[in-house]
């Protein structure tokens, strides 16, 4: 399986007695994401399915994702997407759709910089996952314990440079 995780984009900071799920991505989130799924698109990402949080500036990634990319089909959401997850769960989330080829997993850190390390098999790894970056990991087997090859990882700064 390619397994993609993509960090959500820029976001608005959050208001006082507001919901932290209801941030929307900025503009420059939106445009910068758009650069990172246009080169993504070119490295050939193509996801059988994609699933997201379902907050708010997570779910507009996934859309910014899913029209660039070319995917048809409905944005799946899991709550094991959200921040505050644990990367055991998140993986577990990836073992249920083990069948695919291709998965595109749409969420936040802390969760994504954690989760990035424990499917390397290094779970006290430091990864800097980010936002509007994406990361290639590739399993051939899904045991309880992960052990993926990083492909390769994308920033919006490196993106830019293209």
């Amino acid at each position: 399986m390619q397994l993609y995780l993509l960090r959500h984009g820029i976001a608005e900071d959050a208001k006082i007695g507001g919901s932290d799920g209801d941030r929307a991505l900025t503009p420059e989130g939106r445009r910068k994401l758009r650069d990172v799924m246009k080169l993504a698109r070119e490295a050939g990402v193509s996801p059988e399915l994609i699933i997201s949080s379902p907050l708010k500036r997570a779910l507009q990634t996934a859309d910014i994702a899913k029209r660039a990319l070319g995917y048809e089909e409905q944005i799946v959401t899991s709550d094991l997407l959200t921040p505050g997850t644990s990367p055991e769960d998140a993986w577990e989330e990836v073992r249920a759709h083990r069948d695919l080829q291709s998965l595109l997993l749409v969420g936040h850190n802390p969760l994504f910089a954690a989760l990035a390390a424990y499917l390397l098999g290094t779970p006290n790894a430091h990864i800097e996952f980010k936002k509007g970056a994406i990361m290639r990991v590739d399993f051939e087997k899904f045991s309880v314990q992960p052990r993926g090859v990083l492909r390769w990882y994308l920033t919006a700064r490196l993106a830019a440079t293209h």
